[in-house]
């Protein structure tokens, strides 16, 4: 597990107050009852955590846990930080 994905993980239990057993790279939002308001709250969480901005246009492409993850990679591969 990268340290990228155990950040997120942290994150998301913290929010959403999900077991992280049900955090999977194919686990869902709706699979782990993440509502709107959380979903928001992770961003910030995200946001702050990695020093990164994530445009409201590219949410709609993550599909689950493991999306994310690779966005997060990515966007701190172009900062210089992975």
């Amino acid at each position: 597990m990268s340290s990228v994905e155990e950040k997120l993980k942290e994150i998301v239990v913290k929010v959403v107050h999900c077991d992280e057993k049900v955090l999977t790279p194919t686990s869902t939002w709706q699979d782990i009852k993440a509502d709107s308001l959380d979903l928001v709250q992770v961003l910030v969480q995200v946001e702050d955590t990695f020093d990164i901005e994530v445009p409201d246009e590219d949410l709609s492409g993550f599909q689950n846990i493991g999306d994310f993850v690779k966005y997060i990679e990515t966007r701190l591969a172009e900062k210089g930080d992975a």
